[in-house]
């Protein structure tokens, strides 16, 4: 059985990748639309075995979409470790959007944080809905230069079409009014040069822009899961606090194939589901779950999945290969009044790096501030801060990932990105810090200035701020680099196009098994994903 028509999987990968998801019906409604609840199931509910057209394991931003063009001809399960946004009412919120990042990970939130190998902390969406239910919101298309590097054949009209598709939703809107740091950052990228001012488009163009987002106007989230309410809600069945344990293959013929997989409710019973003859089981995990799963279940380097006693299925070399994470850089600013929580609404474009921010609140016990520099300032209880930040596109450092455990897919992987490793990063990133520091030099970000002892107006930072001589001083500018790199929680690879998967996705040398999501890529689309992640 093949995908129901290649608008579902043109669809599927464009909404895969975890980080981002951004669409534009313009919605009025502030109203959360759950009607797919409908399809939800507590993964203790269901059977012990049962049979599916389709299996698809993540219920993410590709994982969503593509299950829901599936289920209008097809009979579809969805596997999703997390539970449902409703549980979580701070997912569904711009007032939760930072505290979602900041709650402690003890199993069940909706932001799973880890850790790579160089330190760098990220998260993980672990909710239905995946990343798009905890990130910026922000929503743009992918640059052309994407679809012609991807390794997969792209027919534009359809990538269109599948765009169109994701954006007649009421999952995206558009701005009405930006907020104040947003406004003054969209002013201070065209004085620092980063033009032409492209106004609101979805499209991605070198300058500034505004873009959409998938917060409505009055801050309710619509994330990827909404798109479920475009399926058949006959045909498709959701099921939460579903740990997919393994894929499961026969290996009766010449060729392994997935006829199904073991899943793991709430309580701890084991689930068996199978997919019927001619259907598959596709991969939607992420960019972190999907190359750990198919190493568990056997796909991977012949020698590293015996030295872990892992019955070799398939011997695929460069599964957990090639990963990468978008370099961040950048810094923070304490507000000299009262501001707001935004996510991303306006980023500055180049080819080397791109510049966005957002704005939050803060308890006043988490800062200390220094009284002897700013002596006349009364701080509140809590303080707005605003970031500004550089993300660099197509990093040529990657890196690997390896199995924390042979048998527990609980346990996240270890991952190395290597950030800043190649030459040519480094070189991106001070081009972009220095561009953050011509940033802070415009007149639009002199409010933000407080007045000091000697009336000087100076920045308040939170945490690092630029070098005094930035301009002048590339060896401090590249310590700098190194010393607050971060990650902009947009990392991908691990299941390449061309090295793990073919052009339609396919897992090479297995059937019936496909992985479409953000582990399938080279670089990520755009300056925020989402929206692809969703197309795929």
């Amino acid at each position: 059985m093949a995908l129901a028509d290649p608008l579902s999987l043109l669809v599927l990968t464009l909404l895969s990748f975890h980080s981002q998801l951004e669409i534009l019906a313009f919605a009025t409604s502030s109203d959360n639309d759950f009607s797919y609840m409908k399809s939800v199931h507590n993964a203790t509910d269901l059977r012990l075995e049962e049979e599916y057209d389709y299996i698809v394991i993540g219920g993410g931003t590709a994982g969503c979409p593509l299950a829901a063009t599936l289920s209008e001809n097809y009979s579809v399960l969805v596997l999703e470790r997390g539970g449902v946004p409703m549980a979580q009412p701070a997912t569904l919120t711009l007032s939760g959007f930072i505290s979602n990042m900041r709650q402690a990970d003890d199993g069940t939130t909706p932001a799973q944080g880890f850790t790579s190998e160089e330190g760098v902390s990220t998260f993980r969406g672990r909710i239905l809905g995946g990343s798009s239910m905890i990130n910026a919101g922000f929503y743009t298309r992918a640059e052309d230069e994407f679809f012609l590097k991807s390794g997969v054949y792209w027919d534009m009209n359809l990538v269109e079409k599948a765009y169109r598709w994701v954006e007649e939703t009421r999952v995206v809107s558009r701005p009405t009014k930006l907020a104040v740091w947003q406004s003054a950052l969209n002013r201070a990228l065209l004085e620092a040069g980063l033009v032409p001012d492209n106004g609101f488009t979805l499209k991605h163009k070198i300058g500034t822009k505004v873009s959409g987002s998938i917060f409505d106007q009055k801050g309710k989230r619509h994330g990827a899961v909404e798109l479920l309410n475009r399926g058949n809600f006959k045909n498709l069945r959701i099921a939460v606090h579903a740990t997919v344990d393994r894929i499961v293959f026969s290996t009766n013929s010449s060729k392994p194939s997935a006829i199904g997989v073991i899943y793991t409710d709430s309580n701890g019973k084991r689930h068996r589901a199978l997919v019927r003859p001619k259907g598959e089981v596709i991969l939607s995990a992420g960019a972190i779950g999907s190359p750990q799963l198919l190493l568990l279940s056997g796909v991977g380097p012949r020698s590293y999945l015996s030295s872990l006693q892992i019955p070799v299925v398939y011997p695929q070399p460069d599964v957990g290969k090639f990963m990468f994470d978008n370099p961040r850089n950048g810094i923070g600013i304490i507000f000299p009044f009262p501001g707001e929580i935004s996510p991303v609404q306006t980023v500055g474009i180049t080819k080397d790096y791109y510049i966005q921010g957002v704005s939050s609140i803060l308890p006043n016990s988490s800062i200390r501030p220094p009284f002897r520099l700013f002596p006349n300032f009364s701080f509140p209880a809590n303080l707005s801060t605003g970031t500004l930040a550089e993300k660099t596109p197509g990093p040529l450092s990657w890196g690997s990932l390896w199995l924390n455990s042979s048998v527990d897919v609980k346990a996240s992987p270890h991952v190395r990105f290597n950030y800043l490793s190649n030459p040519i990063d480094l070189y991106r990133c001070v081009r972009g810090v220095r561009k953050i520091g011509e940033i802070l030099d415009t007149n639009s970000m002199d409010r933000f200035k407080y007045k000091d002892y000697n009336g000087t107006r100076r920045f308040f930072f939170n945490g690092a701020s630029l070098p005094m001589d930035y301009q002048s001083n590339y060896s401090a500018v590249e310590a700098f680099c190194r010393s607050t790199v971060g990650s902009i929680h947009h990392y991908h690879g691990g299941c390449l196009v061309r090295k793990v998967v073919d052009g339609d996705f396919r897992v090479m040398g297995v059937d019936s098994l496909r992985v479409v999501d953000g582990s399938t890529f080279t670089r990520t689309p755009g300056t925020n994903p989402q929206a692809t992640h969703e197309l795929e």
